[in-house]
């Protein structure tokens, strides 16, 4: 199992310090961090619990150094969403929609014509 002191999401980046070895979704934990549970899932431990996030996008989940990089780019609306992405938005993968990280849950923010990413900003053309 990979420790983890950072999360990179597409969408956002937060350092923070990793805890406890081998987690399993809805374990217990204590303080803050992220893991790759596998190639495409990722686990924070977020109050008090890990709690699993896909990396549907093609680079999944990787461990580099001490970073963690989860490609969220292909997740779907209803997937968890790591802390270090609350608030922050990117295209659905058809690109006819914004998705947002609210509580911890990607929802469908806005609808559009078509929808890019220029860096961390989100273009939805209406």
């Amino acid at each position: 199992m990979n420790r983890l002191r950072a999360l990179l999401p597409l969408v956002g980046c937060l350092l923070l310090a990793g805890c406890g070895d081998d987690p399993a979704d809805g374990e217990s934990c204590e303080g803050g961090g992220y893991v790759c549970a596998s190639k495409a899932e990722a686990l924070e431990c977020r109050q008090g619990q890990w709690r699993a996030i896909p990396c549907r996008g093609s680079q999944g989940c990787q461990e580099s150094g001490d970073t963690i990089r989860c490609d969220t780019s292909s997740n779907l609306a209803g997937d968890n969403c790591g802390s270090s992405a609350e608030g922050r938005g990117l295209c659905r993968i058809d690109g006819l929609a914004v998705l947002e990280c609210r509580l911890g849950v990607l929802v469908e923010a806005q609808t559009c014509r078509s929808c890019s990413a220029s860096g961390e900003q989100i273009i939805c053309q209406q």
